[in-house]
């Protein structure tokens, strides 16, 4: 390989590796009231800033059928790219809410309690705090109640998430998402 060559290859590989270095997370955002099925999904990051609106997969009532409600939450980042973890099957994606002015801090979840012999949903909607006060509320079910606020990102904002989802279960009843966490930055 001539000098050329290697001069080139050397100043393209650090514009390459920046979207595949780690963010420094400084703290978790969580919520007391999820339900306990399913497996955690990967962690997933914004590759610079923070999130600034977000979408969900929910399922709508199914009537006589089994009824899974939110089955996944999408962040929109400041490069025009999205985020998501893991997600479950049902449903279609909302459209995209975004703050206003700045990006989303924190966060409360809608969970239904769990059905005993009933179907079981688990989380059914999702509200965000954003950076200039400005509150979104999700497109999703109204069943169970509003838990909790997460405690706010106080240097940063939301800038990476994860969520826990139950897989299809063959027969019986499914839930999709259950839990949510989301990294500051």
């Amino acid at each position: 390989m001539d000098f050329f060559a290697s001069a080139a290859l050397l100043l393209t590989i650090p514009c390459c590796l920046w979207n595949t270095e780690s963010r420094k997370v400084y703290s978790l955002l969580t919520v007391p009231n999820p339900r306990f099925w399913g497996e955690w999904g990967p962690d997933s990051f914004c590759s610079y800033g923070f999130a600034h609106g977000f979408s969900l997969k929910v399922e709508e009532k199914q009537g006589a059928k089994d009824d899974t409600a939110l089955n996944g939450i999408r962040l929109y980042c400041p490069n025009g790219t999205t985020i998501e973890s893991k997600v479950g099957p049902w449903g279609t994606w909302t459209r995209k809410q975004r703050c206003p002015g700045g990006f989303l801090v924190s966060f409360s979840l809608r969970v239904e309690p769990m059905q005993l012999a009933g179907d079981d949903t688990a989380a059914n909607n999702i509200q965000f705090t954003c950076s200039d006060g400005t509150g979104l509320m999700g497109r999703g079910l109204s069943w169970g109640e509003w838990g909790p606020w997460s405690k706010h990102c106080r240097l940063g904002g939301i800038c990476g998430m994860r969520t826990k989802v139950e897989d299809y279960q063959g027969v019986g009843d499914d839930t999709a998402l259950n839990d949510v966490q989301f990294f500051c930055c």
